[in-house]
């Protein structure tokens, strides 16, 4: 179990669930019937799994690639962690209080956002994972849904639970973003 308390921290897990902890307890005690829908949900998951996705990357990126051990179980475990623990964080403020979203949208949201975080370390390193999951949800919030399918797809996070379009691309980018990080690891 050494390796896994060293895999934490040099992670910044620790750091990560802590933030997670105070944005999901900020979003407890804000809590009202005048916050009660999807954005702020949306919003709140956004926030957590850019916070947990600093840790997709070590300090030293060469050093893990000449490592002896296998990185991709361990990489992709780390991605559907992040994904659970951010969407359960969600999941059990609204079963304390107000309901902001059904929880196949949470799920859903959370999958989806926790795929282009890991995407996002790919493509811009560990430190920038983040812009990703944080452009889309911009991207979402600013414009407007264009109609059909295409909607669906750009708009995949405020959708009801029973979009297939919307279900499909929120599970595209998991799979995509957690096979990718898997396999290559954090950009350097």
């Amino acid at each position: 179990m050494r390796w896994l308390t060293l895999y934490a921290r040099s992670r910044q897990v620790p750091v990560s669930a802590a933030a997670i902890a105070l944005v999901t307890a900020a979003l407890w005690a804000l809590d009202g019937p005048e916050h009660a829908e999807v954005g702020t949900a949306i919003l709140v998951l956004t926030t957590n799994v850019a916070a947990a996705s600093v840790g997709l990357g070590g300090r030293d990126v060469t050093l893990e690639r000449t490592a002896a051990i296998r990185w991709a179980p361990r990489r992709a475990a780390h991605v559907l962690l992040i994904g659970l623990l951010t969407a359960a964080a969600l999941l059990a403020v609204q079963a304390a209080g107000t309901q902001l979203a059904p929880t196949a949208v949470v799920v859903r949201a959370a999958a989806g956002l926790t795929g282009l975080a890991a995407l996002g370390a790919v493509l811009c390193g560990a430190h920038f994972a983040w812009t990703l999951p944080v452009g889309w949800l911009a991207f979402t919030l600013l414009t407007p849904s264009p109609r059909g399918t295409a909607g669906e797809v750009l708009h995949w996070m405020t959708f009801p639970p029973d979009t297939p379009a919307s279900t499909a691309t929120a599970l595209t980018l998991l799979a995509l973003g957690t096979t990718l990080y898997a396999a290559t690891g954090p950009r350097e």
